[in-house]
């Protein structure tokens, strides 16, 4: 990734890949402006998916979520503003709040999401937080 450049890891769970909504998630995107990094469409294995979410292998849901993001495949992006600046924060806001009562009408979240357990897409929640998965679903060479 080249410097100075904001990116934001997001991701399509299982059952929105299920329900055909990959297009409509991409489309806002781009239609923000975010540059496409790097994407894949994959079955991941619970060992890659324990790494994922290894910060949350302490808290009561952490199996259940790994059990559900491996029940089918995952789209994975990473996504880059054209001026790359304030990208997490921005994706954070169109992504919406985790639980969907609370995401407004318009986001990702807010239109299309059912239930917390199975809220659309994980995203990015800090800048700092980038690296880790981006370097995990991708390799350098992978990212353009």
């Amino acid at each position: 990734m080249a410097a100075n450049k904001e990116c934001t890891f997001i991701a399509i769970k299982p059952d929105d890949v299920q329900r055909g909504l990959i297009g409509d998630i991409i489309k806002r995107f781009e239609q923000k402006g975010f540059q496409l990094v790097a994407m894949e469409c994959q079955q991941v294995s619970k060992e890659h998916l324990q790494q994922h979410y290894i910060d949350l292998k302490d808290r009561s849901f952490h199996n259940a979520l790994v059990d559900y993001m491996n029940s089918g495949p995952v789209v994975a992006m990473v996504r880059q503003g054209l001026k790359g600046l304030n990208v997490v924060k921005t994706g954070r806001i169109m992504l919406g709040e985790t639980n969907p009562v609370d995401s407004k009408p318009s986001t990702i979240k807010g239109d299309f999401c059912i239930q917390v357990g199975r809220n659309i897409c994980p995203g990015s929640d800090s800048v700092e937080s980038v690296e880790k998965p981006n370097a995990l679903w991708f390799k350098d060479d992978e990212q353009v």
